[in-house]
């Protein structure tokens, strides 16, 4: 689980418990106020109706204490949360059949009830609890229609049997529209809230990121370029004595041990350089299915893959973007090279575009691989970090400075023993004119 559905769980929890809170605060509220209504009537204070009433409020109140007791051992929470939902639509029956049925004035709190479900539980919930109080309050005005159930209380007038089947059909429909109508508005406008929250933290986590990577990689290249002038004169200086020290193999072993290693720091400071300031290349309109597909053809070639590795494209013709074609190869490669790392022996890696609304397109990198745990997810753009026993840790720290510096972005959503996606997004162009003249 990454830290945006940690972040994602932790508030939905919060939510339980507030919605725990405020139905307290509700039903104390309905207490308060039937206590203070029935002071000012006549007696008996206490007739059968009144007592089932307050043993209602007080069996919210214990199941209430309960919810708060197990909310925190619960692994199953959202099951939970259907739970205590599902039984707070049969209390709202049980509230408007002690308050008239169908005269009761306390209807409304169906969809109330919808409402925080919605904010739970989104689309699906809020049109299951829609479905239940429906059910519900269908099944208990047509049985007080037919004199199966009398309600408590009530002026005999106001009874559905007294009344023509037409009103009482409006009545039922209306009800059950309502609960709907307001199932979807509500879900619709919570899923807005979490996709727009979602965005907010993936922008928030993504400018902390390009700012650490600013900082790191200014002082990264002046302490590259320091160590990089050096290390030219040592590696010329190396190659003359090379030259010039009589024949002698201890000798010539040592220079070839001190010349390897002068080329691969050499290497790793040019990598760390990329990273710390991306050259700006010559961008050019490229089309990025074919581009993606001549690379992926000529990977499918490398030993990492070729014989062990199934790639599986989709992509989309006519999309055009404007980059480098080195920098666009260079980051295909190194997500493909990643993706195909991530597994042991055999598996598959899958490759797909699709549109993005605002003129981008999506590219995933998909793989079936060991996955990435939370801690490592944080890191995982982070320069030198690296689980690899031979990595340098900078390929996906250039993939990153690189996807940047053309306007793009780069995620990665990972679970353990299922596998990885990257994802990147890129700016999409409109067709060449020369193209568009054919």
């Amino acid at each position: 689980m990454n830290d945006l559905s940690q972040q994602s769980e932790n508030d939905f929890v919060t939510r339980v418990k507030w919605l725990m809170f405020f139905r307290v605060l509700f039903t104390a509220l309905l207490l308060g106020s039937s206590i203070l209504f029935q002071t000012n009537q006549p007696p008996p204070m206490l007739n059968p109706p009144l007592i089932i009433f307050f043993g209602l409020i007080g069996g919210v109140f214990a199941l209430s204490v309960g919810y708060a007791l197990v909310i925190n051992r619960i692994e199953r929470k959202r099951a939970f949360v259907y739970f205590q939902i599902g039984i707070d639509t049969v209390v709202v029956s049980l509230i408007i059949f002690l308050t008239g049925s169908y005269s009761s004035i306390f209807s409304f709190l169906y969809l109330v009830v919808i409402i925080y479900a919605s904010m739970l539980l989104f689309r699906k919930g809020s049109m299951i609890m829609a479905s239940l109080c429906s059910i519900q309050y269908g099944i208990m005005i047509d049985l007080e229609y037919y004199r199966i159930l009398e309600p408590y209380g009530v002026n005999e007038g106001l009874v559905a049997a007294n009344y023509a089947w037409n009103p009482v059909f409006y009545k039922i429909i209306i009800t059950m529209a309502a609960c709907f109508a307001v199932a979807f508005l509500s879900s619709y406008l919570a899923e807005r809230e979490k996709k727009t929250k979602q965005e907010l933290l993936a922008l928030e986590e993504h400018v902390k990121r390009v700012e650490k990577i600013a900082a790191i990689g200014e002082v990264a290249a002046r302490l590259a370029h320091e160590i990089k002038n050096p290390l030219a004169s040592l590696s010329g200086s190396i190659q003359l004595i090379k030259d010039d020290i009589s024949h002698d193999p201890e000798h010539e072993k040592l220079m070839r041990i001190i010349s390897r290693e002068t080329d691969r720091l050499n290497d790793l400071i040019s990598s760390f350089l990329l990273f710390a300031r991306p050259p700006a290349g010559k961008p050019e309109a490229i089309n990025l299915s074919k581009a993606l597909s001549e690379t992926i053809d000529l990977f499918e070639q490398d030993g990492a893959c070729r014989g062990r590795i199934e790639i599986r494209k989709e992509l989309i013709g006519n999309c055009w973007v404007e980059m480098d074609p080195g920098h666009l190869r260079q980051i295909a490669w190194n997500l493909l090279l990643n993706a195909v790392e991530a597994i042991e022996c055999k598996g598959e890696v899958e490759v797909k575009m699709y549109p993005i609304k605002n003129k981008y397109v999506g590219i995933s990198i998909t793989d079936n691989g060991c996955g990435i745990t939370k801690e490592v997810m944080k890191s995982i753009f982070d320069p030198f970090f690296t689980t690899k026993p031979k990595g340098s840790g900078l390929g996906l720290s250039i993939v990153y400075s690189m996807v940047e510096t053309y306007g793009g972005r780069l995620t990665v959503d990972s679970r353990i023993n299922e596998g990885t996606t990257f994802t990147l997004k890129l700016k999409e162009i409109d067709p060449p004119r020369s193209l568009l003249a054919i």
